[in-house]
């Protein structure tokens, strides 16, 4: 597995986020009060809803990324996730990666309160300490990304996800990722479009790959949606949902640019 990566540079900085935290908080801690959380989100929300028939929204809250650098100088993520609850989505994506994404664990839990539908913690999973971290944020799902994580590893997080009743949103990028994901457990396989190792964006990967998803697993398409058109497509393969995050970010009126997209959905 190549790790000269700009993938596996951020994700380097996740274990050492991890370790400071864990001297502040030691796992057992963590876990312990990861566990033991009595207001939860209702169990598995974020995959439930994912299921439906037509392409699911999940829209993403991000103020920055590698690819792109700074792109909400401003970012009023209370009033950016209510504008997308407002407009129909489904689910909300909350970037917590505080170097290259400017996130913050804050943004999550705040907006986890503040909206009723479910939101996944996006960030660089490389320990399991980061899967209590999310479940204590109020998350509903976390991210697992296959190439950062060994097979048996990954098959772990997503049995700690179960055993937190979180959903795991378990991200691919090639045929051989695919396998693994299906072999590990996985109920929700998202393909991104953008190679995470080289933030190239190529959108027929989630076409080639819809066929290796059984119909019985989730499908999100993850990166590079922009247009009605690329609704379409993806609804025409059968994707379950669809992750818009930099379109819908660079929108003067978020709400009317995910109402567009919906329209075009319901109507094709």
């Amino acid at each position: 597995m190549q790790k000269n990566t700009i993938l596996h540079t951020i994700a380097a900085h996740a274990a050492v986020r991890v370790e400071a935290a864990r001297a502040v908080r030691s796992l057992e801690e963590v876990r312990a009060a990861a566990l033991a959380l009595s207001d939860a989100p209702q169990p598995f929300a974020f995959e439930d809803a994912l299921r439906g028939g037509d392409i699911a929204f999940i829209c993403e809250c991000k103020k920055a990324s590698p690819s792109k650098g700074l792109i909400a100088p401003d970012f009023p993520y209370l009033k950016i996730a209510q504008e997308y609850e407002a407009a129909g989505a489904a689910c909300i994506s909350v970037l917590t990666e505080p170097k290259w994404f400017l996130g913050e664990d804050r943004y999550l839990q705040e907006i986890a309160g503040a909206v009723t539908i479910p939101c996944l913690r996006k960030d660089f999973v490389v320990d399991e300490y980061m899967l209590y971290e999310a479940r204590l944020l109020h998350a509903s799902a976390a991210l697992l990304i296959v190439s950062l994580l060994e097979e048996n590893t990954l098959r772990r997080y997503i049995k700690i996800c179960d055993e937190l009743q979180m959903s795991a949103l378990v991200e691919a990028h090639d045929a051989q990722e695919i396998r693994t994901a299906l072999r590990a457990g996985a109920r929700i396989i998202g393909v991104n479009n953008r190679n995470l190792k080289d933030f190239s964006v190529d959108f027929e990967n989630s076409r080639r790959l819809r066929e290796l998803v059984p119909k019985d697993i989730l499908f999100v398409a993850e990166s590079g949606v922009r247009t009605a058109d690329d609704i379409r497509m993806l609804r025409e393969i059968g994707a379950d949902a669809v992750l818009i995050g930099e379109t819908l970010m660079r929108a003067d009126d978020k709400k009317a640019m995910l109402d567009a997209l919906r329209r075009i959905e319901s109507e094709a």
